[in-house]
């Protein structure tokens, strides 16, 4: 670490090469075993934020139960989430510029950023850095912002430099739930100003290790959870960036014909899933659905990254305790595609990423 202390406006660097990524996180059965300098740094800064008051609520632990059914959703109440944190910013469109007067990352105060990560050596060259921040509305507990340059006041498109800093950051972590994420325009992105998540979440996914069909060489489709998802692979440091421009690309195109885009990583095994052969990898899922501006009246819960991966963060005691796997389900899937729809996507995605 070099530079100023917490809370100053230029924040500490948490500088790494690639001898800091953890090709191997740890078993489910021990996740919180020798947890990594990334992980001892963030989770230190992050509690330590919580402790001085920084967070719009003090995080506890929280209600979990999985929902009876074959999907085995994840359900968490979190009350307090919806009851106190910042209203979505208003989104008209896909391509909604960036607006200076709503609320961006350039008014953080300066205690909420943790560090800035950089990485100097190979493989290729270095992303651009990420400020690491508290989410100040957290869904869990490390829950942080990973942001390029907020000075630049990028709208949230999804950039590949951007990305593959997060999986960069994936990889420093030796939690096997330690996930990044990012919400496009149109699908829940709560501030338009270029931003991805990090998270710890404490249970696996089946979405870790279900197969995939093969669509391509370079892409797959996952129907494993509550929502088919694209599927990409990388299955060390140096895919990362070939891995970030697919991704992009296939981003970018969605936009082009007017759908939404959500996009995970968690660590994972091969598209062909266990004893396939070869070793676990980061695992990018990127969701294509229906864009939705504005709240929609009768939702039980909004629809983001976090719900389409099978974790369901509630926002009131009785719904936490009665919704059944049916209703959640029926919730989730009314955003996406149809079925010839999604496959044929799946086609032009896989055209386009073989040129």
């Amino acid at each position: 670490m070099a530079g100023g202390e917490p809370g100053e406006p230029n924040p500490e660097e948490f500088v790494y090469g690639e001898e800091d990524f953890v090709l191997q996180a740890a078993d489910w059965g021990d996740p919180d075993s020798a947890p990594s300098r990334f992980d001892r740094v963030l989770l230190a800064g992050w509690s330590d934020r919580m402790e001085r008051g920084l967070f719009r609520y003090r995080l506890g632990p929280l209600p979990t139960r999985v929902l009876p059914g074959p999907v085995r959703l994840v359900a968490q109440l979190n009350e307090q989430r919806s009851a106190e944190r910042r209203p979505p910013q208003p989104v008209r469109s896909l391509r909604d510029p960036f607006d200076p007067g709503a609320f961006n990352f350039t008014r953080l105060r300066p205690a909420e950023l943790l560090f800035r990560l950089r990485r100097t050596g190979g493989p290729g060259s270095p992303p651009e850095p990420l400020l690491v921040a508290i989410n100040a509305s957290p869904l869990e507990r490390g829950h942080v912002l990973l942001l390029p340059e907020p000075a630049r006041r990028l709208p949230q498109m999804l950039t590949a430099p951007a990305l593959r800093g997060a999986l960069e950051a994936a990889l420093l972590s030796a939690h096997p739930g330690f996930r990044v994420g990012f919400n496009g325009l149109g699908g829940g992105a709560s501030v338009n100003h270029l931003h991805l998540h990090g998270l710890y979440l404490d249970r696996p996914l089946p979405l870790e290790e279900a197969p995939a069909e093969p669509l391509g060489p370079r892409l797959g489709l996952l129907r494993a959870g509550p929502a088919p998802a694209f599927l990409f692979f990388a299955p060390g440091p140096a895919a990362l960036e070939p891995v970030s421009r697919a991704v992009c690309r296939a981003a970018e195109h969605l936009g082009g014909v007017g759908l939404a885009c959500n996009v995970l990583a968690t660590r994972g095994e091969p598209p062909a899933g266990p004893g396939a052969g070869g070793g676990r990898g980061l695992r990018v899922l990127l969701w294509a659905r229906r864009p939705l501006f504005g709240p929609k009246a009768g939702e039980p819960f909004a629809v983001a990254l976090c719900e389409l991966a099978g974790l369901l963060p509630l926002p009131a005691e009785p719904l936490y305790r009665d919704i059944t796997e049916v209703q959640a389900l029926s919730a989730i899937r009314q955003h996406l595609l149809p079925e010839p729809e999604l496959l044929q996507l799946g086609s032009e995605l896989a055209r386009l990423l073989e040129n």
